[in-house]
């Protein structure tokens, strides 16, 4: 007797994953329409996931890209949670290149009139 693959809501898993702070936060993503399931949009968040599956969402300004490796018995810490998925998303450069002035220190009042009047001449 063979048994199914094991299976658990998307917005509990989405919890255990630790990729929402609350259940309900979770599941307000879902039915919003805002995560899809291998491609295909969902508004349920009572639809069966489980390993294997590849989940799209927005989180906190990028575009997330999850396999499902394992479903997860409880919320546990974070290493823990990191185990339940493969990140597939594009690596992006973690330092931001701030932009400042070439000058040193701050600007004199000369130097700040003439980036004024730099910015108005640009558009």
């Amino acid at each position: 007797m063979s048994e199914a693959p094991i299976r658990q809501r998307l917005d509990k898993w989405l919890w255990h994953a630790r990729f929402f702070k609350t259940r309900s936060l979770a599941a307000k993503q879902v039915a919003g329409g805002k995560v899809r399931v291998n491609g295909t949009r969902t508004e349920k968040p009572a639809q069966s996931v489980g390993p294997g599956d590849v989940l799209t969402f927005a989180q906190a300004r990028e575009v997330r890209v999850i396999r499902i490796e394992a479903i997860g018995e409880r919320r546990g810490p974070a290493p823990e949670a990191q185990q339940l998925y493969q990140d597939l998303s594009e690596p992006k450069d973690k330092v931001a290149k701030n932009p400042g002035y070439e000058g040193k220190g701050r600007p004199t009042k000369k130097e700040r009139r003439s980036l004024d009047l730099s910015r108005r001449q640009d558009p």
